[in-house]
């Protein structure tokens, strides 16, 4: 290097380690949370943080492998000696790091903190690059009152860790103390190769409480799930309100079976909760509509919907863009909910989108959302109550920007 000449940026990839033996949860690391696989949330925040040089998943199973590919990172195919239940996540990231000499530094993220932002991640690699620190791991403040443990049989009494039972703090007057979250630890390569991942100049980085979620068991699932619907994100396109759920008749709203009667006339069948699905997301002025490839128009007077219907649609995107032009939305504020091929380009251009559980691979792919319910029992249902989860988030989201620009107003005002 001459000199004046810049020094190259140090190498910085992120890196998820999945591995497909969990014991806790089957393949805990693909499973849905909130209709997106648990290592998906986690991919979206390293890409659009946009500080990665590189985003990897370290997996040595075949469908974790497929689904971090779906969301944009590297796979590195990890060997069976770092694949066991008594393997550690240095001795995979050791692995990982012969194997890529390209990199510098490594952010270890978990697959299991789906409530991880970019904004996060941003922060840490600037304390890691610009700041000089070695290393750098996530903690999260808790107010929690520790005493000594006592064993059966012991004859010694508890005594207080953090307090004085004397003189109880209030929360609001005592600061708390630090732990790590697990939610990721960055590192450089020199420490990792001495068996380190904390050392050297090491700094912490303090997570919102709200967004330090940790997954290890089912019941933190349903937990887990509501957090994320909360506190997730969801992207670097803000959230909108839905105002329009277009919704595909064979497959989502009937599941798919066509019977037909000894005089040649058609019927199908459909969910009764699906119905109650339709009929709440008009009540919170949400308009619904249907399309179908096939000529269904017999049949559909006989569930008293009352909603537009497009049949023998042979181009749904065309027949989306009219709908969408004619109430005057933006993609943004439609919905979609598909289950074929033929779905595909809608399901990618809606600014929400779901498939039932039994969709096709490709609309799978194509959704963010993968209902628990198979089309035709319950899929449309679950998707509204989707929906409405979001809504919320939303008008949340809505809300703390009236409270802040109100409280920038009155400080203005002084």
């Amino acid at each position: 290097m001459e000199a004046g000449e810049a020094r190259p940026r140090a190498h910085l990839a992120a890196l998820v380690l999945a591995r497909g033996g969990s014991k806790g949860i089957p393949l805990k690391n693909i499973k849905l949370l909130a209709g997106v696989p648990l290592v998906g949330w986690v991919l979206r925040a390293a890409l659009d943080a946009g500080v990665f040089h590189s985003v990897w998943v370290s997996t040595d199973h075949d469908e974790i492998e497929k689904v971090a590919k779906q969301f944009g990172a590297q796979v590195h195919r990890r060997s069976p000696e770092v694949s066991q239940d008594s393997s550690t996540s240095l001795e995979a990231i050791r692995e990982f790091l012969n194997h890529h000499q390209e990199v510098d530094i490594v952010g270890n993220i978990q697959a299991t903190s789906p409530c991880l932002h970019p904004s996060d991640l941003i922060k840490v690699a600037d304390l890691i690059q610009k700041e000089g620190f070695d290393s750098v791991f996530s903690v999260v403040r808790r107010h929690q009152f520790r005493w000594s443990e006592v064993k059966k049989g012991e004859n010694k009494m508890t005594e207080p860790q953090n307090l004085n039972p004397a003189k109880r703090y209030r929360r609001q007057d005592w600061p708390g103390e630090l732990y790590e979250n697990g939610s990721f630890y960055f590192a450089k390569r020199h420490l990792i190769e001495k068996g380190y991942l904390q050392g050297g100049k090491m700094a912490y980085y303090e997570m919102r409480a709200e967004h330090s979620v940790d997954i290890d068991i089912d019941i933190d699932w349903p937990i887990a799930e509501q957090r994320v619907l909360s506190f997730g994100y969801f992207g670097k396109e803000p959230l909108k309100e839905v105002k329009l759920l277009v919704c595909s008749i064979d497959g989502c709203l009937t599941n798919g079976r066509i019977y037909v009667t000894e005089d040649q006339k058609e019927m199908v069948s459909y969910d009764y909760r699906d119905i109650v699905g339709i009929n709440l997301l008009k009540k919170r002025g949400i308009e619904v509509r249907l399309i179908s490839e096939r000529d269904c128009s017999k049949t559909l007077p006989a569930m008293q919907l009352e909603c537009v219907a497009e049949v023998n649609a042979t181009d749904k995107l065309q027949v989306l863009e009219d709908w969408r032009k004619y109430i005057g939305l933006s993609w943004k504020e439609v919905a979609y909910l598909g289950n074929e091929e033929s779905d595909v380009e809608c399901l990618k251009k809606a600014g929400m989108s779901g498939v039932p559980a039994d969709a096709c691979v490709v609309a799978q792919k194509a959704a963010g959302y993968i209902c628990k319910s198979s089309g035709g029992c319950g899929a449309v249902r679950e998707f509204a109550e989707h929906i409405f989860l979001l809504l919320e988030k939303v008008n949340s989201a809505r809300k703390q920007m009236e409270d802040v620009n109100s409280a920038g107003e009155d400080t203005g005002g002084k």
